[in-house]
């Protein structure tokens, strides 16, 4: 209940994440028939970057700041596009000011048809939530715990969507919390998409997470992560990644040029790396 992502918005775990949300949302569109979105970790939306605690850290100067209005390849240019719409959109003016968190790209790249469901538990980031959204009939904002969303929301009425799950990682278990909500899900609706964002931080417990979605319970899970700078002795935040279940088949190839042009622009000391890796397989029929 202490986490505070304006202290965060829009550093490289963000760009990460958001850009891995643009892909998935950009691939649900290419069927007329409507989806739903649910963000299970919402924060409040839309966070200032002048503001004292963005100030106070800065970390968006070396994630969204070293991206927005730069020049980038064709290709990359392409699919980073959704996602730079949605911040260009929550800036007008050109100048970067204000980053969208995730409620704001969903909204931004949502079509008509499609629905958005954001769920937080803390009442005052709920609040701005539900401001911003204010008379939208596209979005609904639900004040609960994400991880009882998990159970209580799914399957949506569409049958199709996605389910992003980004905890505050501030209390231990979060892994295992991550893993039990997962499951539940999963048995409940098989056929969604999920995407969990995760912290590298503390080696041996992501180690852990990964071995464990190996096992196979859940098939079909793609293991995108990057690192910003080398491993050293000091816990910090180095890289993050996003485990996707049910990826689109789109999606691995999309990575495998985002990723290394990505890392390119948001490593520090030249110490950046990433991957793409299957930690379970999709099952095929007996």
């Amino acid at each position: 209940m202490n986490y505070r992502h304006a202290f965060h918005a829009g550093n490289f775990a963000d760009v990460l994440k958001h850009v891995v949300l643009s892909r998935l949302i950009e691939y649900l569109k290419r069927k007329d028939k409507a989806f739903r979105v649910i963000d299970t970790h919402a924060g409040h939306g839309l966070y200032d970057l002048r503001s004292d605690e963005a100030s106070r850290t800065g970390e968006w100067r070396d994630g969204i700041g070293r991206l927005f209005g730069k020049p980038q390849a064709p290709d990359i240019a392409a699919l980073l596009d959704p996602y730079l719409g949605a911040v260009r959109a929550a800036n007008p003016d050109g100048d970067l000011s204000r980053y969208p968190g995730s409620p704001a790209v969903a909204r931004h790249l949502i079509r008509r048809q499609d629905r958005l469901s954001l769920v937080e538990l803390h009442p005052e980031e709920a609040e701005r939530l539900s401001f911003l959204f204010a008379d939208d009939v596209q979005v609904r904002v639900i004040e609960l715990d994400g991880w009882l969303a998990l159970g209580a929301h799914l399957p949506p009425k569409e049958k199709r969507g996605l389910v992003l799950v980004d905890p505050p990682f501030e209390v231990a278990g979060e892994f295992d919390r991550i893993l039990a909500g997962l499951r539940k899900a999963h048995r409940r609706w098989p056929g969604g998409t999920y995407a969990i964002w995760y912290p590298i931080k503390d080696r041996i417990a992501v180690s852990r997470f990964r071995e464990e979605l190996a096992k196979g319970e859940i098939p079909n899970v793609m293991d995108l992560w990057q690192m910003i700078r080398p491993q050293t002795e000091e816990p910090r935040l180095d890289g993050s990644g996003v485990v996707l279940v049910n990826p689109p088949f789109t999606l691995e190839a999309e990575m495998k040029l985002l990723l290394p042009a990505l890392t390119r622009i948001l490593e520090r000391d030249r110490g950046g790396n990433w991957g793409v890796d299957w930690l379970a397989p999709e099952q095929t029929a007996a």
